[in-house]
């Protein structure tokens, strides 16, 4: 696995963990995840910037994107205890695909 892919994964990982913190900070009344959020984000940024250095921005940003939706919609649903309907986890699974079917394309 190349660097880049590895920057991406990490980029896909604090852009995770900054939603969530978004979560956790029960609108910035609580210090700590508030200031975490910009921590994660500014992380975020920065990887899938180096990411973009090899992989390209079509494939980059669909994997970042429909991964990190999936990823936030299962922390939804298992740790925030957030519904999950057939349409929720349908969708989801049109995510994937989505993102399998771009990457098959390049």
């Amino acid at each position: 696995m190349s660097s880049s892919w590895i920057y991406l994964i990490a980029a896909i990982l604090f852009e995770v963990s900054g939603t969530t913190c978004m979560k956790l900070s029960e609108g910035f009344t609580k210090i700590v995840p508030s200031v975490l959020i910009f921590i994660f984000y500014g992380l975020c940024f920065c990887c899938l910037t180096l990411a973009l250095k090899r992989i390209e921005v079509s494939v980059a940003y669909s994997v970042w994107a429909g991964l990190g939706t999936v990823l936030i919609a299962m922390i939804g649903i298992i740790w925030f205890r957030e519904s999950a309907t057939l349409i929720k986890l349908l969708s989801i699974a049109l995510i994937v695909v989505g993102v399998i079917g771009i990457n098959a394309s390049k």
